[in-house]
């Protein structure tokens, strides 16, 4: 019997993240990692701000913010049926997300079946230490599994565009604040943090 997830509550920060069915990779090419922000933006960036990201081969985590309904403009909305839907549903946005990056992976490689792991997981932010370690964690799960030895060196992350002044959607000022500023975010992400607070959701 598959567990029951907790609704995603509106005007909240989320730790949303998930693996390949059975642990397999999920991205198998560079045109994959951009296939799937491609899709996030056109599924998530309507519903929820964006606060922090990094994508692995096999997994990924993302740190959102889920607007009000005022916050969310209805004409900018995608979603994978005809008829618009009656109530916005984040947890449906992000089910639209990984189903159509799987329908396009499965037609491009040619294969079949599940690529994520049953429902992903969502984790409620409560507090500002905690979203300071979960940004932390994000921006150095490629350390973590021994894809670089340094953050600034991975290309699937959020992490170069806090620090850099390029465009983006990311809240990349909001971000800074949370350490005040960019030389504590840095400092900060370079020191070594006690994540006994948020182990509940380091994948392995």
């Amino acid at each position: 019997m598959s567990e029951i997830k907790e609704s995603i509550e509106q005007g909240s920060y989320y730790h949303i993240y998930n693996r390949g069915n059975n642990r397999c990779d999920v991205f198998f090419d560079a045109d994959s990692y951009y296939y799937f922000l491609k899709l996030y933006d056109k599924y998530i960036t309507p519903i929820a701000d964006t606060f922090a990201w990094c994508l692995l081969k096999n997994h990924f985590h993302i740190l959102v913010y889920i607007k009000l309904n005022h916050e969310i403009n209805p004409d900018k909305l995608e979603f994978s049926t005809v008829e618009k839907p009656k109530v916005i549903s984040a947890s449906r946005q992000f089910s639209h997300l990984f189903n159509a990056y799987t329908q396009g992976i499965n037609k491009k490689f040619n294969r079949t079946g599940s690529l994520f792991e049953s429902t992903f997981e969502r984790k409620k932010i409560t507090s500002d230490a905690y979203l300071q370690k979960v940004i932390f964690y994000i921006h150095n799960n490629p350390v973590h599994h021994g894809f670089t030895k340094n953050i600034n060196l991975y290309p699937w992350s959020s992490y170069e565009t806090i620090i850099s002044n390029k465009p983006t959607k990311l809240k990349r000022e909001d971000v800074i604040q949370f350490y005040q500023n960019k030389d504590n975010f840095i400092e900060y992400h370079n020191s070594e943090q006690n994540l006994q607070e948020i182990n509940t959701f380091i994948i392995e």
